[in-house]
């Protein structure tokens, strides 16, 4: 573990030790890269919301149909659930990563 610990700064320590890039920041990549975040965002949240209200719609009717898997029908809608969500918390922090991190690193 300690090996492989030691490796990873080896690895990592160069980053470091760079000089910053030389000149401004480019306000078109900037620009750019907040719609981008923005577009990304909408689209992961438009499809994620369709998803689950579709995963719920078949949930509510496999337990109208079988009231009795009702339990277990309900564990693996609300597992579902949290995958789908999951998914657009990803792209959230891809957005934010363009963002913070490329707009004011450039």
């Amino acid at each position: 573990m300690l090996v492989m610990v030691m490796v990873a700064f080896a690895f990592v320590s160069p980053l470091h030790a760079q000089e910053a890039a030389a000149g401004g920041k480019n306000p078109e990549i900037v620009r750019w890269g907040i719609i981008t975040a923005g577009f990304a965002l909408a689209i992961a949240a438009a499809f994620g919301a369709l998803g689950q209200s579709r995963a719920i719609a078949a949930a509510v009717e496999g337990i109208a149909r079988n009231p009795s898997a009702s339990g277990e029908i309900r564990g693996n809608l609300i597992l579902g659930l949290v995958l789908i969500e999951s998914l657009v918390i990803y792209v959230l922090l891809v957005s934010l990563i363009l963002f913070f991190v490329y707009s004011y690193t450039r």
